[in-house]
């Protein structure tokens, strides 16, 4: 199926070849007709599988419809994404397919961590497209540097972490700005029951487009357990490391803390091994990200900070150093690897104390994994008392909402044009 035929136009169809795209996606070809109609929409599928391009095609297209104006340019399309990465890839995408077109539209990324002045700059005159974090985007606004007023299409891209408290109060502030008459996209790999009810409510008889997993692909990404004691995880990645010859390893951590430390314990035993979390700088990430794209690092420690929106060409190999919070987390994690038709391997490390915490994220991804020992790091430990309850939780975040999820769908609802 050629791009045309969803209604895209030759020139943006040549746009997507020169990216590699030589014939639409599963969520590509659902989603793009969708937004080229002007529906709202509310879209699911796996990690690598197209999301940025479903929206900025046809988005792209909807805006070389316009007529071209004189003097300051409204803002038409805005694109709200939780992190600085995300931001600076989803406008390189934008950049990109907006390349060969022989009208081209003015595209400011702005995020946080850098001086705002660049990005006050940059909006002299307005904008056509603008991929923003939200605190950046309020920033801007607050400093009269743009206006929110004509915006006609608005993308969510990974909306289920924006739609997570850390951002409700920023979010609720932006869309109050917003005209209540516009295009609503919501892209994301995972929703939460909770944050689908807030999803719906700031939506406008969307449509539902849910690309599922497909077997094949999910067998690009092998999955393996080990069991091993606490302390003798870092001596068990290195192992690894070492008799398996691996060049470049994404290694999950729960806190900046865990990063830094477990970093500088690798770099210590002779793996060159660097931390990147959102302690560092603006800077110092995308030079640490952009070493390790490089192959000049051959272990990165990072927080859930890397587990969405980052690609990373031929990563062979991703470790849940610790066991993530979340079971839909452990998608976005192991997403990293296996991208784009490419085999990945995908090590999560189960200690006695996380055990239980490893069932849940099993039972909820419809997972059932050997458990593996490693010659030489057999653990001795034994798993706490009164943790093999089978309907537990876990210690793990629970599909079921919490008061403040309840207390957020129930101030959305009754915001209906936020």
């Amino acid at each position: 199926m050629p791009f045309t035929s969803l209604g895209l136009a030759p020139s943006l169809a040549q746009a997507a070849a020169n990216l590699g795209f030589t014939a639409p996606t599963p969520i590509q070809a659902e989603a793009m007709p969708i937004v080229l109609r002007g529906d709202d929409l509310l879209a699911t599928a796996q990690t690598g599988s197209g999301k940025t391009a479903a929206f900025a095609l046809p988005l792209l297209q909807r805006w070389l419809s316009t007529p071209p104006t004189t003097g300051t340019r409204p803002l038409l399309t805005l694109v709200l994404v939780p992190t600085r990465e995300l931001a600076a890839q989803v406008g390189e995408v934008f950049r990109s397919l907006a390349e060969p077109l022989t009208r081209r539209p003015k595209i400011v990324v702005a995020f946080g961590g850098v001086s705002i002045n660049p990005q006050m700059m940059a909006l002299r005159g307005g904008a056509d497209i603008v991929v923003a974090t939200p605190g950046r985007l309020l920033d801007l606004i607050d400093n009269n540097a743009l206006k929110l007023g004509s915006v006609q299409h608005l993308v969510l891209d990974e909306a289920d972490r924006l739609l997570d408290l850390g951002f409700a109060d920023e979010l609720g502030r932006l869309l109050a700005q917003l005209p209540p008459r516009r295009q609503t996209l919501f892209f994301s790999a995972t929703f939460a029951p909770a944050v689908e009810t807030l999803a719906n409510s700031m939506l406008q008889d969307p449509e539902r487009v849910e690309v599922p997993v497909v077997k094949s692909d999910v067998a690009v990404i092998e999955q393996r357990v080990f069991e091993v004691d606490d302390k003798r995880r870092t001596q068990l990645l290195r192992q690894l490391i070492k008799d398996h010859g691996w060049e470049r390893v994404l290694v999950f951590v729960s806190s900046q803390y865990a990063a830094e430390h477990l970093a500088a314990k690798l770099h210590k035993n002779d793996v060159f091994a660097t931390s990147f979390h959102g302690g560092l700088s603006q800077g110092a990430r995308k030079q640490t990200l952009q070493e390790f794209k490089e192959k000049r690092w051959d272990v990165l420690v990072t927080t859930d900070l890397a587990s969405r929106g980052l690609h990373i060409d031929q990563l062979p190999v991703v470790v849940n150093f610790d066991l993530p919070r979340s079971a839909d987390d452990y998608t976005h994690r192991i997403g990293r690897t296996g991208r784009a038709g490419e085999s990945g391997l995908a090590i999560s490390f189960v200690t006695a104390a996380s055990a239980a915490h490893w069932r849940v994220i099993e039972k909820r991804q419809g997972l059932s994994l050997p458990r593996e020992q490693y010659a030489g790091f057999e653990p001795i430990e034994t798993e706490p008392a009164g943790t093999h309850d089978p309907e537990g939780t876990g210690g793990i975040k629970g599909k079921r909402p919490s008061k403040k999820d309840k207390l957020r769908a129930a101030t959305a609802a009754q915001k209906p044009n936020d």
